[in-house]
This record gives structure tokens, sequence and C-alpha cells, in this order.
């Protein structure tokens, strides 16, 4: 009996041994998995480096561009702003001119007769105030003229 429990205690440790070796088999085979995702996660890890590299590049060159940008609309504002207080000036002037020309206008036209049935004379009389008439209409025609022309190409004459 001492052989035959020698016999199985001496099997008991080679069946020990055989799970021994297949669990490290198994281990092996993880521990090349892991590796192998070891490495592919370095490589991960450098494109994720250089792409943050190049993206921060991309922002200072964005913020490079947006302070352009920002000074050069800063720029035109103002001349704009002061381009826009000179058309005012200008367009006050301009109705400042046109206000003169109508009371020069209005000055001129002769004051309207009473209407006054006049039996002979009647035809005379207009035919000699026709002129002045037209001329006064001239010059209030020429005033509004000039007051088309000033607003739409901004110069008079």
């Amino acid at each position: 009996m001492s052989h035959v429990l020698g016999l199985i205690i001496e099997s008991l440790v080679a069946v020990l041994l055989m799970l021994t070796i297949g669990y490290c088999w198994l281990l092996n085979k993880r521990l090349q998995r892991l590796k192998a995702d070891e490495h592919s996660l370095k490589a991960t890890i450098a494109e994720l480096i250089t792409a943050t590299e190049i993206a921060e590049r991309a922002i200072g060159g964005l913020k490079h561009a947006v302070r352009d940008v920002n000074e050069n609309l800063g720029n035109q504002l103002d001349a704009a702003t002061l381009m826009s207080a000179q058309l005012k000036n200008q367009l006050a002037e301009g109705d400042h001119v046109v206000r003169r020309l109508s009371k020069i206008a209005l000055a001129a036209r002769p004051p309207e007769p009473a209407q006054a049935p006049a039996p002979a004379a009647a035809p005379a009389a207009p035919v000699a105030q026709a002129p002045r008439v037209s001329a006064a209409r001239a010059v209030a025609a020429a005033a509004e003229a000039f007051t088309e022309r000033r607003r739409a190409g901004g110069l008079a004459a």
C-alpha cells in the first residue's frame, strides 16, 4: 500500500503540474495580447500628441488672424464713422443751400394779382407777366435739380 499511496501522491503532483503548465500557457497568451495592446496604445497616444500639437498651432494661428481682423475692422469702423460724420455735415450744408435757393426762388416770384375779370386788358397783362413767372419757375426748377443732383451723386455742380 505504501507503493500505491506514493503512486497516488505522485499522480496528484503530476496533475497539479499539468494544470500549472496549462495556466501558465493561458497567462502567456494574455500577456502577449496585453503587450500587443500596449504597442497599439502607444501608437495611438503618439498620434494624439501629434494631433494636439497641430491643433495648438492652428489655435495660435486663429488667434493671430482674429487679432488682425479685429484691428482691421476697428480701423475701418473708425473710418466709416468719420465718413458718416462728414456726410452728415455735407448733407446739412446742402439742405441749407437748398433752403437759401428756395427763398431766393420765392423772392423772385411776382406776387399773384387778384383775380378780377378785366374786359379787354386781361389777355395782354398775363402775356407781359408770363416771362417773369417762367423765370421764377426756372429758378425753382434749377433749385430742385440742384437738390436732386446733390442727393443722387453727392456733387451739386
